[in-house]
């Protein structure tokens, strides 16, 4: 039997450890790799190159929908479900269009998880009931919503975003990216421009409008 390589990833300790002891006694997962927070969630991921990435959307350093992003582009091969506890439909629009295969609420059944698991390694798609609803009624009445969050952000730009919305001053993100303060402050009012926001309080409140934020 072929075991399922699996990435969890997620900032909650407790509900990360509990996902790693359902995946490893399930019989046919193996969970190579865990993540704490978004940047790390990359990393991991092109390093072990997984066949299912369990995700949470909101994470530091980098948020889920740009996660999967960057992922679907770089691992042809790995396909992503989403565990949340964002119910909202924005948030399942956002994460299909980044290019998740699948989308599952936290307060989903234990078994439904490993099917999903197990049918995104198969090569397929799973979708909970609530997704699945909301996704039959995009089909429907086609909206707006799905308008990319970050817009034009390049992946340095939206990576400054998110430390910004963390608090990092100008300083600390160029210390943290290991790139110059002028640098840093470039990407800082590129973000900003492109965002439509005048200062850092405007970004923060465009995170928390978009869901970009714990």
């Amino acid at each position: 039997m072929k075991l399922i390589r699996v990435l969890v990833a997620d900032d909650h300790t407790i509900l990360r450890e509990g996902l790693v002891a359902l995946l490893n006694g399930s019989g046919d997962c193996r969970v190579v790799a865990q993540a704490a927070d978004g940047m790390s969630a990359v990393e991991l991921a092109l390093q072990h190159e997984p066949d299912v990435i369990v995700l949470d959307i909101s994470m530091p350093r980098l948020n889920g929908i740009e996660v999967i992003r960057r992922l679907s582009k770089e691992l042809e091969h790995s396909r992503i479900l989403v565990l949340t506890m964002h119910a909202e439909e924005e948030y399942v629009l956002h994460v299909v269009r980044a290019g998740a295969s699948g989308f599952l609420l936290k307060d989903s059944a234990s078994e439904e998880l490993i099917d999903a698991v197990r049918t995104l390694a198969s090569g397929r798609g799973y979708f909970g009931s609530h997704a699945s609803r909301v996704l039959a009624q995009q089909v429907k009445q086609p909206n707006s919503r799905m308008e990319d969050p970050y817009r034009d952000l390049t992946d340095r730009e939206r990576e400054v975003f998110h430390l910004i919305v963390e608090g990092m001053t100008t300083k600390e993100i160029a210390r943290h990216l290991s790139i110059s303060t002028k640098t840093a402050e470039n990407h800082r009012f590129r973000a900003m421009d492109k965002l439509g926001a005048r200062n850092s309080a405007e970004l923060i409140r465009y995170a928390v409008k978009h869901g970009l934020l714990d």
